[in-house]
């Protein structure tokens, strides 16, 4: 269970007992549990857009939930996705990408990429009706830690002074990657069945496709790649179920 708590306080800033917050073989161990703290946010996310979805109109409720979402992480993968938006985008060398990602300051791409994940994700979600609406937001979250955990197994990291990626290293495994990819894929078809399952690996596809672009770049992730392919990862998971819902009876 620490190794749990460990996952839940490094992901998110829900507040865990300090009694269960474990040390550093607990961090260690705890990538394994990604999925299931992406699980405990998407049903706070759902639970919230319920109760709000009785007061609002659907649009208004998904902006506040998206807005939750982004509360509980501190903002700190969205942060991730503006800093990689603008070291890779920088049409810079290697090395100057991974001095623009570390600066605290934000570019014109990194606004451009929040921006326009935050609308995909909210019109997305306005155009699903209850209950799917309900099953994607459990789905959302649990879809971008599996791609934090399936990058970090992917790739080295990219920086020399590894710091608390150290820790992740020396325990990632491919198992843990199935593990995942098998949870994600379930978890979508008990809740919302064929449509859960394509959207699934949709996400998963989209987090290999940014995981190669990510090589490709950089050579190797970084704490920002990490929030970048798990906010990628969500966006694409609700368009892929909207789109779904738009062209094909729901199964």
């Amino acid at each position: 269970m620490k190794a749990f708590f460990a996952a839940l306080g490094f992901l998110t800033v829900l507040p865990v007992p300090r009694h269960f917050q474990g040390n550093g073989a607990e961090l260690e161990r705890c990538v394994p549990f990604f999925p299931l703290v992406g699980l405990v946010l998407g049903i706070l996310a759902a639970l919230f857009d319920t109760v709000v979805s009785l007061l609002l109109p659907p649009s208004v409720a998904g902006v506040l939930t998206v807005l939750l979402l982004v509360g509980m992480t501190g903002g700190l993968h969205m942060d991730g996705l503006a800093d990689t938006a603008d070291g890779c985008f920088s049409a810079r060398n290697r090395e100057t990408m991974l001095a623009i990602m570390r600066d605290s300051r934000i570019g014109t791409m990194g606004v451009i990429a929040i921006v326009f994940v935050i609308l995909l994700k909210t019109a997305a979600l306005s155009t699903l009706p209850f209950p799917h609406r309900t099953a994607l937001l459990i789905l959302m979250p649990v879809a971008g830690r599996t791609a934090m955990m399936g990058m970090m197994t992917a790739l080295p990291y990219a920086r020399a002074d590894g710091g608390l990626a150290d820790r992740f290293l020396r325990r990632r495994s491919w198992g843990n990657v199935v593990w995942g990819a098998c949870f994600l894929l379930a978890a979508g078809g008990l809740l919302a069945r064929g449509m859960g399952v394509a959207a699934a690996v949709t996400a998963i596809g989209a987090t290999a496709a940014v995981t190669a672009s990510i090589r490709h770049t950089i050579g190797g992730f970084t704490g920002d790649t990490l929030g970048a392919v798990g906010e990628i990862s969500e966006t694409v998971l609700l368009l892929a179920a909207a789109a779904w819902l738009f062209r094909l009876p729901p199964l």
